[in-house]
């Protein structure tokens, strides 16, 4: 998806988020499939806490050795049931990863705008919790049930309901997600509905790039 015959412009930036199993996955690649370029903030943060980084040995430094799995990487579950118990843990967890996460982030709009990408979607679970929502021109969010997020997320990660609500818990409210969102993508329904409001979704975002060219095209 690229844009043409203008010499200075910037991709049109889409945030994705949405609760913990709401489906955000599922939705990224319908996008990559429709040529969209989708970055995974999850990836640049596991890019930014790889061992030796400066990342890790701040995380080390911080939580302890115990953190880490036989193989000497960061031992994500372990340091997930840290962080869902202690507030303060999970602050200081934040501090260490987003700025790192953020200056990724710069650098993969900066690739885009050279390649000349009419667009660029990033999946930011936590998009709004970390005010990273003044970097996106657009923000949608992917919807489904409580019940069956909890159901969705027991059977990912393998744990029991009651850290599948603490994870939830973490948070913000979907409700409090949806107001702030230009786009709203329920998952609640079958897979062909889901694929409908999918493809509805895509439509609309389509012709906001139209005339947003053509807004360029006339200044």
């Amino acid at each position: 998806m690229k844009r043409s015959g203008m010499a200075d412009f910037s991709p049109v930036k889409l945030g994705i988020t949405g609760g913990v199993g709401s489906g955000k996955s599922f939705f990224c690649r319908y996008l990559k499939e429709k040529g969209l370029q989708v970055v995974s903030a999850d990836e640049l943060a596991r890019n930014a806490v790889l061992p030796g980084s400066l990342g890790f040995k701040k995380i080390v430094a911080y939580f302890g050795e115990a953190i880490l799995s036989p193989d000497g990487a960061l031992d994500r579950k372990k340091l997930r049931g840290i962080i869902t118990r202690d507030l303060q843990k999970k602050e200081k967890l934040e501090q260490i990863v987003h700025p790192e996460v953020f200056l990724q982030m710069e650098r993969e709009f900066d690739q885009a705008r050279k390649r000349h990408d009419a667009a660029i979607a990033v999946e930011v679970p936590l998009l709004f919790e970390t005010g990273l929502e003044s970097l996106f021109d657009y923000v949608a969010t992917v919807t489904v049930d409580t019940d069956v997020r909890v159901q969705r997320i027991m059977a990912r990660d393998h744990i029991t309901r009651e850290e599948a609500l603490a994870l939830m818990r973490i948070q913000m409210p979907e409700a409090e997600k949806i107001q702030k969102s230009d786009f709203i993508i329920n998952n609640n329904g079958s897979p062909a509905e889901t694929q409908v409001l999918m493809d509805r979704f895509y439509e609309d975002f389509l012709s906001l790039l139209k005339n947003q060219s053509k807004i360029l095209e006339a200044d």
